[in-house]
């Protein structure tokens, strides 16, 4: 049997991180508040969060507890892993040999490299960088284990993936690959003339004063690491998650840092102490399909596609994410040790602090924020009339279909589905084309036993959208074909 952990757990662990010696701003102030309560929401038992701007850390806090076991506080001395935020210093390393000479990001990858299938050589370092390379993956994104008949053989399940036919030619589509980062960490290994991890080691970590990250999962023994956590099903309390980072995927995933030391590296990258302005902006620059549409990855980094105020990223396991925000000068680091807690989500809000224009343009997160402690203080009756309000006096636009989606599952996860209704329906008045929505209202209509509504709504859901398979089963289970 699992221990489960009571709810007055959060209460220890969010007053557990050391007070600071130094009155914070009302900024300050309020970016904490929000922070503690998106940890409250999401059950996040320890975070780093730091605030780069105009090449200087203008914010660093911690929160919360860094084992739950031990009751250990997030210190500035924490360490957490990024996963695959890794693959933002893979893009550096290969850079940093672009400017060497020593590699051309529109070569194939076979003029680099021996010994690989025939099917592969033609793929060019850009497509691996940007997961546009079409080849098979060495690891089975179902099972979240190693291809081949040895899950637990990373030379067995290399010579397997060789073995695997491409799924698409090169450059004409993207896929999220861990074949491709491997590929570029012998990349780097060949022409860096060392293991990759030590040229990561040497040419980034040294150089921008980071002296306490490294690479390593579970098996390693890694000073100061923070536990890792993920919620058992329904949210009443944690397993530890057991991190395998195989050696020879590591240019993929693997590093453990903390906020401090992330934001010394992003601050020598813009400052061209890791490489030339001109390489800094030609890894950030956005790339294309064969076909001329936007790829969703730059080199190494994920790209924020919007209007304004554009973001390049580093997101991993989805429990730590940085963005930084080139054309203005900001970057905000946001490290956690529970998979699932999607910090990149919570990014744009706190750099709303900062750019108030992009608060005006992103700030729905902020503005459902605002709206869960309105509910929570005053019920959830009438949400449309507290956000109105809500907006009003800060100048928000609407949360989004997603922030509303997740807080409504969030309930419906602790079993208050009333609450979930009410959010839900929230959704389908603001969204009402939206299928996704009406299929989440019918759900927690479902939930709480009414029948006929749980009907309208998936009927209205399958309406919006006709493959809508999770209506059909529902209505089926339900006896409305």
């Amino acid at each position: 049997m699992k221990p489960r952990l009571p709810s007055v757990l959060f209460a220890l662990a969010l007053a557990a991180a050391p007070a600071s010696h130094v009155q914070a701003s009302p900024v300050e102030h309020d970016i904490a508040a929000f922070v503690r309560s998106e940890m409250q929401e999401r059950q996040i038992p320890g975070l780093q969060l730091a605030v780069i701007q105009g090449g200087k850390v203008v914010l660093k806090r911690n929160f919360g507890l860094a084992s739950l076991q031990y009751q250990v506080p997030v210190t500035e001395a924490s360490l957490f892993s990024i996963n695959s935020a890794t693959k933002a210093f893979a893009g550096v390393a290969v850079l940093q040999l672009v400017q060497q000479g020593k590699i051309d990001l529109a070569a194939p990858i076979g003029q680099y490299l021996t010994g690989l299938p025939v099917a592969w050589q033609a793929v060019t370092v850009t497509q691996l960088l940007n997961h546009t390379s079409g080849l098979p993956d060495v690891l089975d994104q179902r099972s979240g284990k190693l291809v081949g008949p040895q899950p637990d053989d990373g030379a067995a399940a290399w010579t397997a993936v060789q073995a695997l036919p491409v799924e698409a030619a090169p450059g004409q589509r993207f896929r999220y690959n861990q074949t491709n980062y491997v590929l570029l960490a012998q990349l780097v290994e060949r022409l860096g003339g060392m293991p990759f991890t030590t040229f990561v080691q040497r040419g980034q970590f040294d150089v921008a004063g980071m002296p306490h990250s490294g690479f390593g999962d579970a098996k390693d023994v890694v000073a100061n690491k923070a536990s890792s956590y993920v919620l058992d099903r329904g949210g009443n309390g944690y397993r530890n998650v057991i991190e395998d980072f195989p050696v020879f995927m590591r240019a993929g995933a693997g590093i453990n840092s903390n906020a401090g030391e992330l934001a010394n590296w992003l601050i020598a990258l813009q400052s061209g102490r890791l490489l030339a302005p001109a390489s800094v902006e030609r890894l950030w620059q956005p790339t294309s399909l064969n076909d001329g549409k936007p790829a969703p990855w730059a080199l190494g980094w994920p790209t924020i596609g919007r209007d304004g105020h554009r973001a390049v990223a580093g997101i991993g396991g989805a429990r730590s994410a940085f963005y930084v925000y080139p054309n203005d000068g900001l970057a905000v680091i946001i490290l956690s040790n529970l998979a699932g807690a999607q910090p990149e989500q919570l990014i744009d809000t706190v750099a709303g602090f900062y750019l108030p224009a992009l608060r005006q343009q992103r700030g729905g997160a902020y503005a459902a924020h605002l709206l869960r402690n309105k509910a929570a203080s005053a019920g959830f009756d009438g949400l449309d009339k507290k956000l109105a309000a809500i907006r009003r006096q800060h100048g928000l636009p609407e949360p989004t279909e997603d922030d509303l989606n997740a807080w409504g599952y969030r309930l419906l996860g602790r079993q208050q589905p009333k609450q979930a209704v009410a959010v839900f329906e929230l959704g389908v008045q603001l969204y009402p084309q939206g299928a996704n929505g009406h299929d989440s209202l019918a759900e927690a209509y479902e939930a709480d036993g009414a029948k006929a509504q749980a009907i309208t709504h998936y009927r209205r859901s399958l309406e919006l959208d006709p493959g809508n398979t999770h209506a059909v089963a529902r209505l089926r289970a339900l006896g409305a074909n």
